[in-house]
């Protein structure tokens, strides 16, 4: 499995961004899939997830703002991040597993190369 993700990009406070998470390999419509972050010099946390059946779940800093959807056709998952703020600013990273959904990092079996989004006050 490879994803790749991308739509990252210098945004002002109050704007808005759409990521895009592309994942190769069969079954996706069966996998978990997260969205995590990590900004400089802090630890990568829980962003969003979403099941195989799209039901969704949202850290409590971005609940309100941001929305996870897939498209188990394009075999791509989405993160619509609106209201955006300078503490969005940080490297996103999707992920994904076979089983696994939640928000604990350490349970997705796969991950993707991070794209950089920068929130300007």
């Amino acid at each position: 499995v490879q994803l790749q993700a991308f739509g990252g990009g210098l945004v002002q406070a109050g704007g808005f961004l759409r990521l895009s998470c592309a994942a190769s390999g069969p079954t996706f419509s069966s996998r978990g899939m997260g969205w995590f972050r990590q900004a400089p010099g802090k630890e990568r946390e829980f962003v969003a997830s979403i099941n195989w059946y799209g039901s969704t779940y949202y850290a409590d800093s971005v609940k309100g703002r941001f929305t996870m959807s897939r498209d188990n056709a394009k075999s791509t998952v989405y993160l619509q991040m609106n209201s955006l703020k300078p503490e969005d600013t940080a490297v996103y990273y999707c992920a994904a597993d076979n089983y696994y959904s939640g928000s604990y990092s350490s349970q997705y079996s796969y991950w993707g190369q991070g794209t950089q989004v920068t929130v300007s006050s």
